[in-house]
């Protein structure tokens, strides 16, 4: 994992809810399905003692939304300034998370204890570009469940995306057409990775200004991944789709043995 990506959430924690056409909403939408998918593989009647280590929170998407459904939520995330914000968020919505901030790649070195559920949402494993690092924080998040623990993983559509190779995404206009926001990519000539160019545009006082953040990610196909997950010891790997689930990405579930 380089740099730029520190650097690319460190610079996007300010604007991040920009992205979305809703922030708010999209807490509560997203933590609904993965609510619904947790509760379907833990066959579970209550969530007041099940612990959720988030290991990718971001700004807290996923970890504010769970938490208010009665998880035990740890936050971790490599970027310092990501998590400094999720702290205030999640008290602005009055729910209850364990901050820190690791790297995934060493969560035995930085978070205590085991949990329930290992989550990392939004597209955060593919920033992993080599084999080994792919390897390390898996094996570190299959070293933080419970037996018989649940991993999820979130990851956009590789699969689709290499054959397609689109090299932007479609504008979105909002709020009465004073903000925009889109991505550029660069692909590598090998088609293995690609730089990511994340465009946020904004009308202020009559004047638009412009804010740009670039990192790189890996084209992780599904194979590649369950590949890795059978390696270390996840059972039971299950690949949910968005027009089964409704979430934004397909969703990994795989169970610790």
């Amino acid at each position: 994992m380089e740099d730029s990506v520190l650097k690319f959430y460190d610079e996007l924690a300010e604007d991040y809810h920009l992205i979305f056409v809703d922030w708010h909403l999209a807490i509560a939408r997203q933590s609904e399905i993965l609510y619904k998918i947790i509760q379907s593989k833990l066959n579970l009647s209550s969530m007041q003692q099940v612990s959720l280590l988030d290991c990718s929170c971001g700004i807290g998407t996923q970890a504010i939304g769970l938490a208010n459904y009665g998880f035990h939520v740890t936050a971790t995330d490599i970027s310092a300034v990501s998590v400094k914000r999720a702290e205030k968020e999640a008290a602005r919505y009055g729910v209850k998370i364990n901050f820190g901030v690791a790297d995934f790649r060493e969560l035995n070195t930085y978070v205590s204890g085991l949990f329930d559920i290992v989550l990392s949402a939004d597209n955060a494993i593919p920033h992993l570009l080599t084999d080994k690092d792919l390897h390390k924080a898996c094996q570190n998040m299959y070293e933080k469940l419970h037996h018989n623990g649940l991993l999820l993983v979130t990851i956009r559509d590789y699969d689709a995306m290499v054959i397609e190779k689109i090299i932007t995404t479609h504008p979105n206009v909002l709020d009465e057409g004073k903000r925009m926001t889109f991505q550029v990519y660069d692909w590598a000539e090998d088609g293995k990775t690609y730089t990511v160019k994340q465009f946020i545009m904004r009308e202020i006082n009559g004047e638009w200004k412009t804010k740009h953040n670039s990192t790189q990610y890996r084209a992780l196909l599904r194979e590649e991944i369950n590949k890795v997950l059978r390696m270390i010891g996840f059972v039971n790997i299950e690949w949910h789709f968005p027009e089964n689930t409704g979430y934004y990405q397909p969703i990994l579930t795989a169970r610790k043995v």
